[in-house]
C-alpha cells in the first residue's frame, strides 16, 4: 500500500508528499527490523494528513510552471510559496515575461503576510535576479524596487538587512533619475529623529552609497544637510554608523569640501562619548590620510590619533583589536609629518602591542571566564601587529631595522601561539624583500619557522620559499658569497626536517607543495649539496611513498636536480638507479612512475640526452608483462620519435619501428591493441626533424639546441674545477718540493743565486694559459646562451632566466661553491664509472701516450748501453 508521509529531509513533490512504497519486499526483507515496526507505527499514524489536507495540497499535473506558481502562491501553504519564490530566478530565465506580469505581483501580495523564512529567500532571489541580469534594469526597477522599498523596514532585523543590501546592489546598477525619485526623496523622511532606529541606520547606509551617484552639487545641497543631521543623532549606534559613511562620502565630494564640511564632522566624533563612535572616526580618519593635505594630517589628525591611542591603551582595551589593525597604515600614512620624537614614540606603542598579554600570569586569576577573554583579545592585537610588520619596516626603514625591530621580528616569530607565527610566516617574504642586502640578518628565523612544529606555518612559509631562499643567498652584489657562508649551513638541515616532517604527517598536498618548491635548490646550494641532501631523499619518495600527486612531484624536482648536477658520475649514477630500480623494477607501481619520469626528462632535457640514455629502456616496457604498461608506453610513441633527428638516430628509428609492428602482430589486450592502431596513424602522420635547421621546426630545434649547449657548458664547467683542484694540488706539491730543495742547498752551503730547476714547471705554464682560455670560451657560450628565451618554461626556468644564476649565466655559478670542502671530498670518493668529455680529454690522452713512448725509448736505450759495457768487459 501507498502512505503519504511528511519526511524533512527527503526531496518533495510540488503537492508537499513523499511517496513512500511499503511493499512485502522492503518491508519484509530483514526480520530483525519487524520490532522496530512498533516504535515508528505512532509517529507515522500522527503523521498522516486528513483527506481535506490531501485535496488542499494536490496540484494538477497537467498546470505548467507558471501557472502552478501562481495556484501555489495564492492557495498553497507557506513552504509551497517559499519554494516557488526560491525558483523565481529559474522562471526569470525561462519566461521573464509571463513571470513579471503573473507571478511577481502575486508574490508582492504573499510578501505582506509572509514569515521570516519567505522574507529571506525573496531578498535572496530578487538580489540573484540583478546579478543574473535576466531582465533590463529600467524593467527590474519597475517590477521589484517597491517590494524592496515595501519590506526594508520589517521588524526582524536579519531580514531588515538582507533588504538593504539588495537595494544597495540596485542603488550601484540603477540610473540617477530613478535613484532620485524612488529612493533620495523618501530618503528625508526617513532619516528624521522622529523614525524608528532601524531606519536611521539604513538611511545612513543608502547616503553612503548614494554619494557615489551623484555630482559634487547634488550631495551638498541634498545629502551634506542628513549627513550632518545623522552625525548628530541621540543614538550613538546612527552615529557609529554615520561616521563609517563619511569615508565614501570624502571621495564624492573631493579634498577641499572635505576639509570644510567633513573633517570638523570627524573632528568632533573623535571626542564623542561612546567608544564605538571613537573608534570610527579613527578608522575613518585613517582611510582618509590620502585626501588631507599636510596641514590637516600634522595639526589636526596626528594629534587626534595620538590621543586616541593613548587612552585606549590605558583605560578602553576593547578597542585595541582594531587599534593595532590600523597602525601599520597609519604609521604609513603619516610616515612625512613625523618629528623624531613622534616616530619613536609610534614605534615603541607598536612594540608595546606586540609584547601585550605574554607576562599574564592568566592562571592565577580569579575570574577564569574574563581572564580566557584577555588571552583571546591579546591573541587578536598580537596578530593584527604580525600582519602589520611589513609596513612597520617601511616605517623604520632597511638600515635601522637590526636595531629598532629585530627584537620584535624575533618575538613575533617565537610566539607561543600559532596564529602569530602564522602570520609572521605569511609576511616573511615580503620583509626579506625590504630588507634588501640586509636579509641575511633574519635568517634564523627563517629557519625556526621552517622547524615548526605546526604544518599551517610551514604551509604559508612555501608559498614564496623559492623568492625568500634566493634573496637569502644572493642579496647584495659583494656579500653573496658570505651571505651564503652564513645561510646554508643552518638551512640545509632545516629544509630536510621539514620534509621529514611533512612526510610524516597525513598531508599529502602539503607534502606534495613542498617537494614542487624544492626544485628551486639549484638557484641557491651546490650541486654536491643537492645529491647528498635532497636527490636521493627524491629518489626514495618515488619508491616508497603510496600517493601518485606526491611521488610525481619527488620525480619532477628529481629531473630538475638531475638537470644542473655538475658531476659526471653523480649523473650516471641516478640514470642507472632509474633504469634498474624503476625501469626495470619489479614493481609495477615503479615502473608506471618510471614512464612519468621519463616524460619528464623530455621536457627538461636534450633529445640527444634523452636519446642516449633512456629511448631504448622505454621501448623495452613494449614487452612489459602488464598491459596498463603497454599501454601508457604506446601513448608515449609520438612523444618518443618526436625526440630522434635524421639521420643520427636511424637507428634507434628502426627499433621504435620494430616495437610498433610487434605490438600490432602479437598484442592480444584488445584495449591495447586499439591504443597501438590509433598511435600507428599518428605516428605516420609525424614529419622527423633533421639534424640541420628546418624552417618547420626552427624554434623547437633551436630550443633543443639550446638546452644541449647547457647541458655541454655544465660537463666543461665540471672539467675546469677538476682541472683547477688538480693545479692547485700540483702547485703545493711545487711548493714543498722547493721549500725541501732550499733547505738542502742551504743545508750543504750552496750559493744563493743558485738557478733552482724544478721539472713541470715548463708544462705548467701552457696549462693555467688553456684553462684560462676554456674559462673565456665558456663565459662567451654563456652570454649567448642567456640571450634565448624558451617559448615553454617551466617555472624553475623561469626563475633561472630572471635571477640568472643557473648554467653559469650569474656571477656565482663559475665561482666554486659555498661546500668547497665537500666538493673536495667528492671528487676523490666519486663513483667507479666516470664519463668525460671526448673534446677535452683528447689532448691529454695523446700528450700521455707520446710521454709514455718517450719514456720508453729512454729506457730502451740504457738497456742498450748496459748491454755494450757488459759485452766490453767481458
Amino acid at each position: 500500500m501507498f502512505c503519504p508521509v511528511r519526511l524533512a529531509d527527503s526531496p518533495m513533490h510540488p503537492t508537499g508528499f513523499f511517496r513512500m512504497d511499503f511493499s512485502q519486499g522492503s518491508l519484509f526483507g530483514y526480520i530483525e527490523d519487524l520490532e522496530g515496526l512498533t516504535i515508528i507505527e505512532r509517529p507515522v499514524r500522527r503523521s498522516l494528513k486528513t483527506p481535506e489536507e490531501i485535496e488542499r495540497l494536490t496540484v494538477d499535473e497537467e498546470l505548467n510552471d507558471i501557472e502552478r506558481a501562481v495556484f501555489l502562491l495564492s492557495s498553497g501553504q507557506d513552504i509551497q510559496g517559499t519554494s516557488v519564490v526560491a525558483n523565481l530566478p529559474i522562471l526569470i530565465r525561462q519566461s521573464p515575461t509571463d513571470t513579471l506580469r503573473r507571478v511577481v505581483p502575486k508574490v508582492r501580495e504573499v510578501l505582506h503576510v509572509a514569515g521570516v523564512e519567505m522574507q529571506l529567500t525573496a531578498a535572496y532571489s530578487f538580489l540573484a535576479i540583478l546579478q543574473e541580469e535576466s531582465v533590463s534594469i529600467h524593467s527590474y526597477c519597475h517590477s521589484f524596487l517597491q517590494i524592496i522599498l515595501q519590506n526594508l523596514e520589517h521588524r526582524d532585523t536579519g531580514v531588515s538587512n538582507a533588504w538593504l543590501d539588495t537595494l544597495l546592489a540596485v542603488i550601484e546598477v540603477s540610473p540617477k533619475e530613478t535613484i532620485r525619485h524612488e529612493i533620495l526623496n523618501p530618503l528625508v523622511s526617513k532619516a528624521q529623529l522622529s523614525q524608528t532606529l532601524q531606519s536611521r541606520l539604513a538611511s545612513c547606509k543608502i547616503l553612503g552609497k548614494l554619494a557615489s551617484k551623484f555630482e559634487v552639487h547634488v550631495i551638498k545641497r541634498e545629502i551634506l544637510p542628513l549627513v550632518k543631521s545623522l552625525c548628530q543623532d541621540v543614538e550613538y549606534e546612527v552615529r557609529s554608523c554615520m561616521c563609517r559613511q563619511l569615508e565614501f562620502i570624502a571621495q564624492g565630494i573631493g579634498a577641499e569640501l572635505t576639509k570644510t564640511m567633513v573633517l570638523p564632522e570627524l573632528v568632533e566624533l573623535a571626542r564623542d562619548e561612546g567608544s564605538s563612535v571613537r573608534l570610527a572616526a579613527f578608522e575613518t580618519m585613517v582611510n582618509l590620510l590620502p585626501i588631507f593635505d599636510h596641514e590637516d594630517r600634522s595639526q589636526i589628525v596626528l594629534p587626534l590619533v595620538k590621543s586616541f591611542c593613548e587612552k585606549s591603551f590605558k583605560a578602553d582595551e576593547s578597542v585595541l583589536a582594531s587599534l593595532s589593525l590600523q597602525l601599520g597604515k597609519l604609521c604609513h600614512g603619516l610616515q612625512g609629518i613625523f618629528t623624531q620624537e613622534q616616530h619613536i614614540w609610534f614605534l615603541e606603542f607598536y612594540k608595546k602591542l606586540c609584547r601585550l598579554g605574554l607576562h599574564q600570569e592568566n592562571g592565577h586569576s580569579d575570574n577564569q571566564i574574563q581572564s580566557l577573554e584577555l588571552e583571546k583579545k591579546y591573541l587578536t592585537v598580537r596578530k593584527n601587529c604580525a600582519y602589520n610588520f611589513p609596513a612597520m619596516a617601511i616605517f623604520v626603514g632597511s638600515k635601522n631595522f637590526h636595531i629598532d625591530l629585530y627584537a620584535t621580528f624575533f618575538c613575533l616569530c617565537h610566539d607561543p601561539d600559532v596564529p602569530v607565527r602564522y602570520t609572521m610566516a605569511v609576511g616573511f617574504y615580503e620583509v626579506s624583500k625590504l630588507l634588501g642586502s640586509s636579509v641575511y640578518i633574519i635568517h634564523k628565523e627563517l629557519v625556526a619557522l621552517l622547524q615548526d612544529d605546526s604544518l599551517e606555518i610551514l604551509d604559508a612559509l612555501l608559498d614564496h620559499i623559492p623568492e625568500t631562499l634566493e634573496l637569502m643567498t644572493s642579496s647584495g652584489e659583494n656579500s653573496a658569497l658570505e651571505n651564503k657562508l652564513m645561510v646554508v649551513p643552518d638551512l640545509i638541515p632545516a629544509l630536510t626536517s621539514a620534509e621529514q616532517r611533512v612526510a610524516n604527517s597525513l598531508k599529502w598536498r602539503s607534502h606534495e607543495k613542498l617537494l614542487q618548491k624544492y626544485s628551486c635548490l639549484p638557484h641557491i646550494i651546490s650541486s654536491d649539496q643537492i645529491y647528498y641532501r635532497f636527490l636521493h631523499r627524491m629518489f626514495t619518495i618515488i619508491l616508497t611513498n603510496n600517493v601518485l600527486p606526491v611521488q610525481k612531484a619527488a620525480a619532477r624536482t628529481l629531473c630538475i636536480f638531475l638537470r644542473y648536477n655538475r658531476k659526471q658520475e653523480q649523473r650516471h649514477e641516478i640514470i642507472q638507479k632509474l633504469i634498474e630500480q624503476l625501469g626495470q623494477g619489479k614493481s609495477y607501481w615503479n615502473r608506471q612512475r618510471f614512464l612519468d619520469t621519463c616524460e619528464y626528462i623530455m621536457e627538461f632535457f636534450s633529445k640527444s640526452f634523452f636519446c642516449k640514455y633512456f629511448f631504448l629502456a622505454v621501448l623495452e616496457l613494449t614487452n612489459d608483462p602488464v598491459a596498463n604498461i603497454r599501454m601508457k608506453v604506446c601513448y608515449m610513441l609520438p612523444k618518443l620519435k618526436s625526440t630522434l633527428k635524421l639521420p643520427g638516430d636511424k637507428h634507434l628509428l628502426q627499433q621504435l619501428e620494430m616495437c610498433v609492428r610487434k605490438l600490432l602482430c602479437q598484442e592480444k589486450d584488445k584495449d591495447v591493441l586499439a591504443v597501438v592502431k590509433k598511435t600507428v596513424l599518428e605516428l605516420d602522420r609525424m614529419e622527423l626533424s633533421m639534424d640541420a635547421f628546418q624552417k618547420r621546426f626552427y624554434e623547437k630545434d633551436l630550443l633543443d639546441q639550446e638546452k644541449e649547449r647547457e647541458e655541454h657548458l655544465l660537463l666543461e664547467m665540471e672539467q675546469i674545477e677538476r682541472e683547477k683542484q688538480q693545479s692547485e694540488s700540483r702547485s703545493s706539491n711545487e711548493k714543498n718540493f722547493d721549500k725541501k730543495r732550499r733547505d738542502s742547498k742551504t743545508g750543504l752551503g750552496l750559493p744563493k743565486n743558485l738557478p733552482a730547476v724544478i721539472p713541470g714547471n715548463s708544462s705548467s705554464t701552457p696549462t693555467v694559459v688553456s684553462r684560462e682560455g676554456k674559462k673565456t670560451k665558456l663565459m662567451r657560450s654563456q652570454s649567448f646562451s642567456s640571450n634565448v628565451i624558451h617559448p615553454k618554461q617551466s617555472t624553475i626556468e623561469k626563475c633561472s632566466n630572471k635571477s640568472n644564476s643557473m648554467l653559469g649565466v650569474g656571477k656565482n655559478m663559475l665561482l666554486p661553491y659555498v661546500d668547497d670542502a665537500i666538493k673536495s671530498r667528492t671528487s676523490c670518493v666519486g663513483g667507479s664509472v666516470t664519463f668525460t668529455n671526448s673534446t677535452a680529454s683528447a689532448p691529454r690522452n695523446t700528450v700521455s701516450s707520446n710521454d709514455q713512448k718517450s719514456n720508453g725509448s729512454k729506457d730502451s736505450q740504457s738497456r742498450k748501453l748496459s748491454l755494450k759495457s757488459r759485452k766490453s768487459k767481458a
